[in-house]
């Protein structure tokens, strides 16, 4: 074989060689173990199975209450818990948070995780070991929960699902008893770009300066956010004195948290409209201390009617609503203690404290005596300080603005003293002590 021949067999082979590398990628792809882009999400919610003979705790349990994506409070037997409520944290999964500052993509975890357990038939929670184990706050613990929705249907475990879904970010994720095909539902949704992968913005979430929270949030650590833009969603349950009061419930605690809100001169027509009692609003505003009123509350709200959708205005998210007037006793409300989860901690809050700016109703008072305020030159002038006793002795203020009856005249004190009333109004407090503010007159009803 002479030089030139030799030659033009190896410009052929290099040219095979190079044909054979730049195919090698797409038969590997067709024939190794990665699934090609293309290929059937494996469902691995229901590739795990349910093993009721393994060592494990497990209980079948009923929703008492929805808390966000990964935290749900159970009913059980109270020899499986204390008090028959199990709060259980969802293991090897951590969703954005929608309960205290609010968290792109928090409200579909939220949703989703509801969506799945309010339509199930069964549910079980299954320990990652012989134990129930408490989760860092001591207070909630670390389950597997397990649902089906019919009894023909196995069981689809609820962790894994929203993994697999991008609603959630790995925490300790391998390391448990499903740790490979939980990691395996993250690789999953990361491949798809499924919500938190996604690289896009989240169409619930507002996108803007202030801090997203909820009323929870903001009530029990509203010192962190004093002269801060934060934006919270709630009910107009009062609107006097050119400010409302705004409140909204939590199902964790059980409680609804409020604030009074300022609008001043600020606002017209539609903005207006947005504050209307009864309406959901969300509300936008810089949270700031009120020295003579000695309480916080969010004012600078700002509504632009040529950018309705602008993150930084207040909007109408609902219609309808009513203000809760949760009923409560006279000693609960003066005198009341209650715990409540504050981040990783739990704090312990005066019940009073705690159900500022909110409605409640307090049932069968003794008008022991009565203040009318005299100044002429006060818009208070005329306003009545009932001193309230309950059955079992508790003393409480209850404050009004200046009332009219029907026929438009002032109602005095001679209305309500010495007689037994029940009363619907806002929590305030005065000089340090909880009281109600009552600002209309159909709000008192002499029994």
């Amino acid at each position: 074989m002479n030089v030139n021949m030799l030659n033009n067999l190896r410009k052929r082979m290099s040219f095979v060689l190079a044909v054979l590398l730049l195919c090698l990628p797409v038969l590997t792809a067709c024939k190794g173990g990665k699934e090609s882009p293309d290929a059937e999400p494996v469902d691995y919610a229901a590739s795990v199975k349910l093993d009721m003979d393994s060592d494990t705790l497990k209980q079948t349990v009923t929703v008492k209450t929805f808390v966000d994506g990964d935290t749900t409070h159970f009913n059980v037997p109270e020899s499986v818990m204390p008090g028959g409520v199990f709060k259980a944290r969802y293991l090897a999964i951590n969703t954005p948070e929608s309960t205290g500052k609010i968290e792109e993509w928090g409200k579909k975890a939220s949703n989703f995780t509801r969506e799945k357990l309010s339509g199930a038939s069964s549910i079980i929670i299954e320990s990652d070991d012989d134990n129930w184990d408490a989760d860092s706050t001591g207070g909630r613990y670390l389950v597997w929960v397990w649902y089906r929705n019919s009894e023909t249907e196995e069981y689809r475990n609820l962790n894994i699902e929203i993994l697999q879904n991008g609603l959630a970010i790995a925490s300790n994720s391998a390391n448990n008893r499903y740790g490979t095909t939980a990691v395996a539902a993250i690789d999953s949704a990361k491949k798809q770009k499924l919500n938190i992968y996604s690289g896009e913005k989240d169409p619930d979430f507002f996108y803007g300066e202030a801090v997203e929270l909820t009323l929870k949030e903001l009530r029990t650590t509203v010192e962190q956010y004093k002269d801060i833009q934060v934006a919270f969603e709630g009910v107009i349950t009062k609107n006097y004195n050119n400010a409302v009061y705004v409140e909204s419930y939590d199902e964790e605690t059980g409680l609804y948290y409020g604030i009074m809100v300022y609008y001043g001169f600020n606002l017209s027509g539609e903005g207006l409209e947005i504050l209307t009692v009864g309406n959901l609003a969300r509300i936008v505003g810089k949270v700031q201390y009120y020295e003579a009123g000695g309480s916080y509350q969010v004012s600078g709200l700002t509504y632009r009617a040529m950018k309705p959708d602008d993150p930084g205005n207040i909007q109408k998210l609902g219609d309808g609503y009513s203000p809760s007037f949760k009923e409560t006793s006279a000693s609960e409300l003066v005198n009341g203690k209650m715990e409540v989860s504050v981040g990783e901690e739990t704090k312990t809050f005066d019940y009073g404290y705690l159900a500022l700016a909110t409605t409640v109703e307090i049932k069968n008072l003794d008008v022991v005596s009565v203040y009318t305020t005299n100044n002429e030159e006060s818009s208070s002038n005329g306003a009545l300080t009932l001193t309230c006793k309950a059955s079992d002795g508790t003393e409480i203020a209850v404050r009004t603005v200046p009332l009219h009856d029907a026929s438009g005249n002032m109602i005095t004190a001679d209305a309500y003293e010495g007689k037994y009333i029940s009363v619907k109004g806002i929590v305030d407090s005065y000089d340090g002590k909880y009281q109600v503010k009552v600002l209309s007159a159909q709000d008192i009803t002499i029994n």
